[in-house]
């Protein structure tokens, strides 16, 4: 058995956060959340950049309960790599009521997939950030998404704002539909107005395929976790402007937080500062990641 000890630095999920005062609707779904280890039964990859704390289905699941959700999406983390066993053993622990994004390489056999998709898999997860990946992953995104497509999944991508204009001709060339991470991380000290921002909506506007989810504001704030509130607008004008294409998601446990460890019930009562009807709830917390992941 091997014992990991988190990095000196690490930051542990907040112990009691907070029964939120906005009650999802109901079937709502955390639609972005992942599981670590525990890293004696699921050790941590080898050739990974950070070492968390254990964070187990089990704790996700009373975490979903308690803050009024019915269903997770469970991204696999890159402290796992591609050893995707503690997010299926999640998956199939579930009940039906989770669905995932796994981590794959271009030596996966056709079987593997088949396996992956029955332990309820509907996407492949791509990190442009550099910072966290030793090389950007191009050709093998692009192999992966050819032979994804039969299967009906997604590809989630995770850049940062300032990456977009070098890399917007490559992800607008992908076949499949493409759900970026945290809206492209932008730069909240920047105009909503402004052309960074500008070009990711042009993403979205100009791309049918490409979805956003508008999550992880305790990441992108500058003000911190009073209320995170220089990240709303960012939020509120792509629910508002696609309603049809927007994902939420607690990023519970929160990987790699240096500043602080946010309040899970006070990021829930963040929904209704950025989908600011009953309408744009249904549509933000069940519709979208039902149909994108449920098939419903």
């Amino acid at each position: 058995m091997t014992h990991f000890s988190p990095d000196s630095d690490w930051l542990h999920w907040h112990q009691e956060p907070s029964k939120p005062n906005f009650a999802p609707p109901k079937g709502a779904v955390d639609a972005h959340c992942h599981v670590f280890g525990p890293g004696d039964q699921f050790p941590f990859a080898p050739e990974r950049k950070y070492t968390p704390c254990d964070a187990s289905k089990n704790e996700l699941w009373t975490l979903r309960d308690f803050l009024g959700f019915s269903r997770n999406v469970i991204v696999q983390a890159t402290c796992h790599g591609a050893d995707n066993r503690a997010l299926v053993d999640a998956l199939q622990s579930s009940k039906g009521m989770a669905r995932g994004v796994a981590t794959v390489k271009v030596s996966i056999t056709d079987d593997e997939l088949q396996n992956l998709h029955d332990a309820g898999v509907r996407g492949v997860r791509f990190n442009f950030v550099k910072r966290l990946v030793d090389s950007l992953p191009f050709d093998d995104l692009q192999v992966i998404a050819n032979r994804i497509q039969d299967l009906g999944w997604h590809i989630v991508i995770y850049f940062e704002a300032a990456e977009l204009p070098e890399l917007y001709d490559f992800f607008t060339s992908l076949p499949t539909t493409i759900v970026v991470d945290h809206m492209g991380r932008p730069d909240v000290s920047k105009s909503v107005d402004g052309p960074e921002f500008g070009l990711f909506t042009k993403l979205l506007r100009e791309n049918t395929n490409f979805w956003s989810k508008v999550s992880c504001p305790e990441r992108l704030s500058l003000v911190g976790p009073s209320g995170y509130k220089d990240v709303v607008p960012f939020a509120r004008r792509i629910v508002e402007t696609f309603p049809d294409r927007v994902l939420w998601g607690t990023d519970w446990p929160h990987p790699n937080m240096k500043s602080h460890m946010p309040d899970d019930g006070h990021l829930v009562d963040i929904i209704p500062q950025i989908a600011t009807t009953e309408a744009l709830q249904q549509k933000l917390l069940v519709d979208n990641p039902m149909r994108l992941y449920w098939g419903e």
